[in-house]
């Protein structure tokens, strides 16, 4: 009883914002599809359409947990949903945290794989920002994100110090989402995410 008062209570104060205008990529989604070679699964064509009327018709804040086994397809979710945000506006930003420099580094590999033939055609940049990046590509990534030259920042709990300035920050993606407490998930508020997306293979009781 407890548990679902809090929830109802958390539902309630989920006030209506202002949030930007977002329309579906389609055209770039499907060029990412043909250029993997891949159709959407049943059950990822369902959740991304789920994602996509939170991002294009709700006034509230999303904040959405996407659950799924190891390659079930989470990334390319995540990867055509952040593509609605970015193709709506160039000065809209995306952020990916993820808890170790392997894993986000192969989100980097794959978001850079799959935009490879498009990304100057729609003016999109992607930067990967760890704890191994040396400090001279550090502040130039910091420097591009505060200008909003970057569009995606894909990285671990380095995103989330106090000198990352984002230029318009409006969607976050948490993969792993049980490797980080609420104060990580806070941190990404702070710094601007109207909507929030969290990933994870294995949910945990908290959640």
């Amino acid at each position: 009883l407890a548990h679902k008062l809090i929830l109802l209570n958390a539902k309630s104060n989920n006030k209506e914002i202002i949030k930007p205008i977002i329309t579906k990529a389609t055209k770039i989604q499907e060029q990412v599809l043909a250029k993997l070679n891949f159709i959407p699964t049943a059950s990822q064509a369902e959740v991304l359409i789920e994602i996509e009327q939170d991002q294009f018709n709700s006034k509230k804040q999303m904040s959405r947990l996407l659950q799924g086994d190891v390659g079930s397809g989470k990334t390319l979710i995540a990867l055509l949903t952040a593509l609605n945000v970015v193709i709506s506006s160039d000065k809209n930003q995306v952020a990916i945290i993820a808890p170790i420099s392997l894993l986000a580094n192969q989100h980097y590999n794959f978001f850079e794989n799959a935009l490879q033939e498009v990304l100057q055609d729609y003016n999109i940049k992607i930067a990967l920002l760890t704890s191994t990046t040396t400090k001279l590509k550090r502040k130039k990534i910091l420097d591009e994100l505060k200008s909003g030259e970057i569009n995606i920042l894909i990285g671990t709990q380095a995103i989330i110090q106090a000198d990352v300035e984002f230029n318009n920050l409006v969607y976050a993606i948490i993969d792993e989402q049980h490797r980080f407490g609420v104060q990580q998930r806070a941190e990404m508020l702070k710094k601007g995410a109207i909507d929030i997306l969290m990933m994870t293979a294995t949910p945990i009781p908290r959640t």
